[in-house]
């Protein structure tokens, strides 16, 4: 694995989702942050956190329930949007350090959260799509989900899919495997 670099930043949001259209008046917002710092230089994951945030204008569906695990008692304890910006700032370096996430959702979550609230888009502009890399890298026509391409990788899911920490923590390895090949940028 040649040496590319550093610490990166590998981060997974689930946001409020609804089996159908949402209820009038309620948007998609993040509730939880999984974030993995990975070094690429010794090839490992060093650092997993998890951050929920309290959203404000929606609330979790059964739906949302099931599908990640949260309820929305779980995410009224969380922090508020801009708070969870700025700790990603000020504690994960997050401006500073590159980031990735799996295919372009995450990014342009927090773009459009960002834009519609009072919070400061805590990321710099160095992000990669993983899926995109994994896809170029193995020759696929179809781009996999997460939990496709750790199958196709020969890697086994680690927690629960769907679950910000855990889908971070297993991109995370994902990109990794893809260092290991020389075929991370």
């Amino acid at each position: 694995m040649r040496g590319s670099g550093g610490l990166l930043n590998v981060v997974d949001v689930e946001a409020t989702c609804w089996d159908g259209t949402p209820p009038v008046g309620a948007v998609s917002e993040i509730i939880e942050i999984g974030l993995t710092v990975v070094d690429l230089d010794a090839g490992e994951r060093i650092e997993r956190h998890r951050v929920l945030v309290r959203p404000v204008r929606s609330e979790v569906s059964d739906f949302c329930t099931e599908l990640t695990g949260l309820t929305q008692a779980e995410v009224d304890t969380g922090l508020g949007f801009a708070e969870a910006c700025r700790l990603l700032a000020v504690e994960h370096s997050a401006g500073l350090r590159p980031w990735a996430s799996w295919g372009d959702y995450d990014r342009r979550q927090f773009a459009r959260q960002c834009r519609t609230s009072s919070a400061t888009y805590p990321f710099g502009k160095r992000h990669t799509n993983a899926k995109l890399v994994f896809t170029a890298a193995h020759g696929l026509r179809t781009r996999p989900g997460m939990a496709e391409a750790l199958r196709i990788a020969g890697l086994p899911l680690e927690g629960r899919h769907h679950r910000g920490d855990d889908d971070a923590w297993n991109i995370a390895a994902l990109i990794l495997a893809l260092a290991r090949r020389d075929e991370w940028p």
